[in-house]
């Protein structure tokens, strides 16, 4: 046994409205700058639907992840050989129409035209070429299933189950599904890179790409069956979802998560053992993947496991966390989260509870009562988007999972009905799903009332100079290779980075070195701002918004 730790991630689909507000905060924590206008590190899909880049989930296309021959782990895309072939020319990779064009638009013209009888007009441009553009495509051309007729049928989970899902508008369902980088197990990107640029953190288990060893083939870009991982061409660096490491080590939630409405996310830390990952990845039968990857994790509260963790060098404050860890309930002690695309065998440490929202709308249409756990059971099986939808993206289509899942979140709802209405909780609705009533309520608490403490146990990380860690300046370790000039297409487009001037180095080193922005000598620009990667969310801290004097009252 090898115990090793791993920072993951639920998210509640049933709660996802899709406001994007995590798209937006991820966008402006880490990529604002130029070459990552088309990236999105957290991005929100309708489905059905293509996703993004289009039509990602297309491994025959694209040859991401992994598959099993002769019995053996291999790369989808092909080995060292064939990587080397085509080194100098990757065939196998979105190309810019495949995830968009990004644009803005010519606001001089529309801000400055003379007085005419017609209104000006500000036409997109490309950030990319500065030219006349017509958008055809973006990040969620789906959103709330627009066009769905014209791409929605082409989404590759409909492949075999075409007939069950309606796509008339008034009769299709939808939802969302928030995406980041899945920080796998057994993750191909890093696999694929050439360079050994990508690599999996030793503590905590996010992947990260060494940006001073990249290389920019591009090789990673194909092995990721998720395609979340992007090339920013100004740099010529492949650049990915950091899972806000420098949040993180000091204990606070990603900017995804902290901002996210719905208050979907959990974040918090599971323990595994690194030496059955490769067995688990090379399950024969993708049907068995899921129970696979949870036989790789572990119980916190094993002794003989926090023996091994101990001798691995984790810290003790961890292991208690990864006791508390809502994302363990739920994987593991509920078994109500699912992975995203097991098949691939990257073992993704991004998981999802399914939707059950529609079926309450099924029952109620029928005339009977919506919230009876005979008949939500039963209208399981009539959603407007079948089980098997779900069980294509989360189970490698074996939908016996997801109808437990569903069959556990139904029985919950009526079981909690029940004590909200001051009646008598009735113990047969947990136990047809395997379940206790203090357990269900548990769970009911965690999935809808859950407190911030509660569904973000993220322990900080164990540094002799703990502020060395915390991100207080201005920009993250992927902004260095950004910069340059605004200009009317956007951020240094067509000009050359801007060098460091010795002023700024004295203003990051100072900043860098103090234990709080208060510390900070006067004369320092950062004293008294708010960094919203490293608040918390909490109280009105000074600098938040400008004081009276500061805003010419």
């Amino acid at each position: 046994m090898r115990v090793m730790a791993q920072m993951a991630m639920v998210m509640n689909l049933d709660k996802c409205i899709g406001c994007h507000t995590c798209s937006v905060t991820c966008k402006q924590a880490w990529t604002n700058r130029a070459g990552t206008e088309y990236v999105w590190f957290n991005n929100v899909e309708t489905r059905p639907g293509l996703g993004y880049p289009r039509g990602y989930e297309n491994q025959d296309e694209w040859q991401g992840g992994w598959v099993m021959k002769g019995g053996r782990l291999r790369l989808r895309a092909g080995g060292r050989l064939k990587k080397l072939a085509t080194i100098f020319s990757n065939p196998k990779m979105p190309s810019i129409q495949d995830y968009y064009e990004p644009w803005t638009y010519d606001y001089e013209t529309l801000l400055n035209a003379p007085a005419q009888k017609t209104f000006p007009v500000a036409r997109p441009h490309s950030l990319i070429s500065g030219k006349p553009i017509n958008v055809s495509w973006s990040a969620n051309w789906d959103d709330d299933l627009g066009g769905s007729r014209e791409h929605a049928v082409k989404d590759p989970m409909l492949k075999g189950i075409e007939d069950k899902v309606r796509m008339e508008f008034e009769k299709t369902f939808m939802f969302y599904l928030p995406r980041i980088c899945e920080h796998c197990l057994n993750p191909s990107c890093a696999a694929s890179c050439p360079s050994g640029a990508i690599y999996k953190r030793e503590e905590d288990g996010i992947v990260l790409v060494d940006q001073d060893r990249c290389r920019g083939w591009r090789m990673c870009i194909t092995g990721c069956p998720y395609k979340k991982v992007y090339f920013n061409h100004k740099t010529g660096k492949a650049e990915k979802c950091t899972f806000c490491y420098p949040r993180i080590e000091v204990g606070i939630p990603t900017v995804c998560s902290e901002t996210c409405v719905g208050r979907l996310r959990y974040i918090g830390l599971v323990l595994y053992d690194a030496d059955k990952v490769l067995e688990a990845a090379t399950t024969e039968d993708d049907h068995d993947l899921y129970e696979a990857q949870l036989g790789v994790f572990l119980d916190p509260e094993d002794p003989e496991v926090r023996r091994e963790a101990e001798r691995a060098g984790i810290p003790a404050d961890w292991v208690e966390a990864a006791r508390r860890s809502p994302v363990k309930k739920l994987i593991l002690d509920y078994r109500v989260a699912l992975p995203l695309h097991p098949e691939y065998r990257t073992m993704p440490m991004v998981w999802y509870i399914p939707p059950l929202s529609p079926v309450v709308d099924v029952v109620k249409d029928t005339g009977h009562d919506a919230e009876d756990v005979d008949n939500l059971f039963g209208a399981i099986d009539t959603l407007r988007i079948p089980v098997e939808y779900l069980a294509n993206l989360f189970t490698a289509g074996d939908v016996a999972p997801v109808d437990g899942v569903l069959r556990k979140l139904a029985a919950m709802r009526s079981y909690m009905r029940d004590i909200n209405l001051g009646r008598d909780p009735r113990d047969e609705i947990p136990a047809a799903v395997g379940m206790e009533g203090e357990a269900m309520y548990e769970m009911f608490r965690l999935l809808a009332l859950a407190k911030y403490s509660e569904r973000y146990v993220i322990p900080p990380a164990h540094a002799e100079q703990a502020h060395a860690l915390e991100e207080l300046a201005t920009e993250c370790s992927v902004s260095a290779y950004g910069g340059g000039q605004q200009d009317v297409f956007g951020e240094g487009s067509g000009a050359a980075p801007t060098p460091v001037a010795v002023e700024n180095f004295r203003v990051l080193q100072q900043t860098q070195s103090a234990d709080s922005l208060e510390q900070l000598p006067g004369d320092n620009p950062l004293r008294g701002r708010v960094n919203l990667l490293t608040w918390d969310g909490r109280g009105m801290p000074d600098g938040l918004f400008p004081s009276d004097r500061e805003a010419g009252r």
